[in-house]
């Protein structure tokens, strides 16, 4: 029986999520999982009756998802090497709701992801999504901080 068939990982391609996505890399590896790479669209604040002049609504919703599309693929390319047993989803909406359910929707046996340890004040006023997923997940999470340099 393999304990991680399926492997979650989301990337937001910040340092600690490409921490994180190597974790999950060397694990899918090691455990000859599936590993999902996800990325979410953070739901951008509705800006219609606001004057913005250069661009519509719909027009910057349809450039933010062709952007991380482009990410993405740049980022497996670089990252992936010889690894083939994957595949890529970006979605919009609340992260850690997005994360949580594409885990329960693929039946991962582990989501991976980076935190960015934050405390005290930082983490009340930005909140935790690693927090919020760890708490909410079906199914184990790691969490992958970035090492301290010291």
């Amino acid at each position: 029986m393999n304990p991680f068939a399926k492997i979650l990982t989301a990337i937001d391609f910040s340092e600690n999520s490409e921490c994180a996505f190597d974790y999950a890399l060397i694990m899918a590896t090691q455990f000859d999982a599936e590993l999902t790479i996800i990325h979410v669209i953070n739901e951008p604040v509705d800006l219609r009756g606001f004057y913005v002049p250069h661009i519509s609504f719909e027009q910057l919703e349809k450039e933010i998802e062709e952007s991380a599309v482009k990410m993405m693929a740049e980022f497996c390319a670089a990252r992936l090497g010889t690894f083939t047993n994957y595949k890529t989803e970006i979605i919009t909406g609340i992260p850690h709701d997005e994360i949580t359910g594409t885990a329960a929707k693929i039946d991962a046996s582990l989501i991976v992801i980076g935190t960015h340890g934050r405390t005290g004040l930082d983490r009340i006023l930005f909140g935790s999504t690693a927090e919020r997923v760890v708490r909410s997940a079906a199914c184990p999470v790691l969490t992958v901080r970035l090492p301290t340099v010291y």
